[in-house]
């Protein structure tokens, strides 16, 4: 039997590591183009985006922060461009959702249930800040909620579906993909899904192998061949996820939103280098990887010439 080719997906900011954790992590415009078009040349089939502020780094879902990378890696590069509806935990929903629906790409994030995402204990491991928002954005993941209801997936779903935009289902524990099970039942998304099962997440499942094969075996009883499976592990089970999902057959996430590191103790960087960690893991096992357009066929994409960048 042909082995599958693996999709790389690499999520090149996110909204959740500051500038001080590393001077790596894509801030302008510039650098996150940048970012995108190196992680497709080493391998990335998907590049998934968030924006920031270009002066003070903070997560910004103004469609004017996206537009002028969104434009340049159009251009430069065939790579799937993935827009975020997670955005920032401190944001609203319609807030997130405004990017994907500005400019209706051919797949968006979408987080499957409300929880706590808790990242208050990096505070223990920074000791200057190069912005006054960044301690109390840390520290309010103590207290705050990622909030996702039935009611703001359901507007998300709506919203994106009209224009033929598809999903990465972000999945970070077992009760969201019975939320996703729920949405299918009830017409909102089709087939083919791909779920990305987020492991090791103060908040979410763990990300222990007998964490991944569980949340592996369920999507499989629930989906089972209408799903393309897809991880990623935070911080330093980045690898080590990454690592079983090939052995049960999956595909992988990596990226500077999920992990800052290369190794253990050394800051990757770019998000390209973290790529070619993935790709040399998936070519060492005998895979081969997918490019762009053939993660558009196995996902069922719209093409890039659909959207409205």
């Amino acid at each position: 039997m042909t082995k599958p080719k693996i999709i790389i997906t690499c999520a090149v900011t996110g909204g959740i590591h500051t500038p001080s954790m590393s001077p790596h992590l894509p801030i302008t415009a510039e650098e996150i183009a940048t970012a995108a078009l190196e992680a497709r040349e080493a391998g990335a089939a998907i590049v998934h985006l968030h924006a920031r502020d270009p002066e003070t780094g903070r997560p910004d879902q103004s469609p004017d922060r996206f537009e002028p990378f969104l434009k340049v890696i159009k251009q430069r590069s065939d790579v799937v461009i993935n827009i975020t509806t997670g955005g920032s935990p401190q944001m609203s929903v319609e807030e997130r959702l405004r990017p994907a629906a500005t400019f209706q790409p051919e797949i968006a994030s979408l987080n499957m249930g409300t929880m706590n995402f808790g990242f208050y204990p990096i505070l223990d491991k920074i000791e200057d800040f190069k912005f006054d928002w960044e301690e109390d954005f840390i520290e309010g993941s103590r207290s705050r909620i990622f909030h996702n209801s039935f009611a703001e997936i359901e507007h998300v779903l709506r919203t994106c579906s009209a224009s033929g935009t598809r999903f990465e289902v972000e999945c970070y524990d077992i009760g969201h993909l019975y939320t996703l099970h729920h949405f299918v039942g009830r017409g909102l998304i089709e087939p083919p899904f791909f779920v990305q099962s987020v492991f090791g997440i103060l908040g979410g499942i763990g990300a222990h192998p007998e964490d991944v094969a569980h949340m592996r075996r369920t999507a499989d009883r629930l989906f089972g061949d209408d799903y393309h499976w897809s991880v990623l592990g935070a911080g330093r089970h980045q690898m080590p996820v990454a690592l079983q999902s090939l052995l049960l057959g999956g595909n992988m996430r990596v990226g500077l939103e999920d992990s800052l590191f290369a190794n253990r103790g050394e800051l990757a960087t770019s998000n390209a280098q973290q790529v070619r960690i993935a790709r040399e893991l998936a070519e060492s096992l005998g895979f081969e990887i997918a490019t762009p357009d053939e993660a558009r066929a196995m996902l069922n994409l719209k093409g890039a010439d659909r959207v409205e960048f």
